[in-house]
């Protein structure tokens, strides 16, 4: 394995560093990435790609989040009421979700998302997408209301007995967090607000979704998890990398979850 710091990480090295991870022929992962925690990699984000493909093998599934919140919303979200011109413009100007939309997740998740054959969800706001042999599986699923709960793509991956891959970055990035929190009685709430053609009409839609932890209780649940199930965090070049069993985690994250909501009175009555 390439030292850090040295030379460039190559497709070699880095299938060699998921091995070590624990990442496996296929399996179903999801990647949440940090590109420049490994260092210098050869090909970039591509290879990365490329790498994660060959370890999980032909009959393994690679996703990503392609999450478009911040481009697919309500740009004046406290307005209620008719727009006045000005706001009617502004929110004329927001695009309408489609495929090919770029997200801003990250170099690697850009980079599936980017290759011709890989498939994408179509939630305007909280898409994945994939490659390899579920791919078509964990697309398909979409849900207005719990954009990321149990029937979303995060759904199949757990039906699929998936795995988060982690790499170079935290439990605050993990988005089965959020899933596991549509599971808690007192989870948090908030609303999605996103425009959609309908027959041909633009039109705004609201949903409601477990809200945002802000890096409140996400890093301690995933941490205690850590601990509990001995996950191992290995470095591949230079970036922190763990993989979290998702069916195992999801029981664990309901349970601290409603027991660290209802200390600090955070979520729904």
């Amino acid at each position: 394995m390439t030292n850090p710091g040295t030379s460039p990480l190559t497709t070699a090295d880095l299938v060699d560093g998921w091995r070590r991870v624990g990442v496996r022929p296929d399996m179903a992962l999801i990647v949440h990435s940090s590109l420049s925690s490994l260092g210098p990699v050869e090909g970039g984000a591509a290879a990365v790609v490329a790498s994660l493909r060959e370890a999980v093998g032909p009959g393994g599934t690679v996703v990503v989040p392609t999450f478009t919140g911040d481009t697919v919303c309500d740009p004046v979200p406290d307005h209620a009421g008719l727009p006045t011109p000005a706001i009617a413009e502004l929110r004329d100007a927001v695009p309408l979700f489609h495929p090919e939309l770029p997200s801003r997740m990250g170099a690697v998740a850009e980079a599936l998302r980017a290759l011709p054959e890989s498939l994408r969800s179509t939630h305007p706001q909280a898409s994945v997408a994939a490659v390899g042999a579920h791919a078509r599986e964990v697309t398909a699923r979409r849900s207005f209301g719990f954009a990321v709960g149990r029937e979303s793509p995060f759904g199949a991956l757990h039906d699929l007995g998936g795995y988060v891959l982690l790499v170079g970055v935290g439990h605050n990035r993990n988005t089965f967090l959020h899933y596991a929190e549509t599971f808690a009685p007192n989870r948090r709430l908030k609303l999605r607000r996103f425009p959609m053609a309908i027959q041909g009409e633009r039109v705004w839609l609201e949903a409601p979704d477990v809200g945002n932890d802000d890096d409140t209780h996400f890093p301690v649940v995933g941490r205690e998890f850590e601990e509990r199930a001995g996950i191992r965090e290995v470095l591949v070049g230079a970036a922190p990398c763990r993989l979290i069993p998702v069916r195992d985690l999801i029981p664990f994250a309901v349970r601290r979850l409603t027991e660290l909501l209802a200390a600090d009175g955070s979520g729904a009555a």
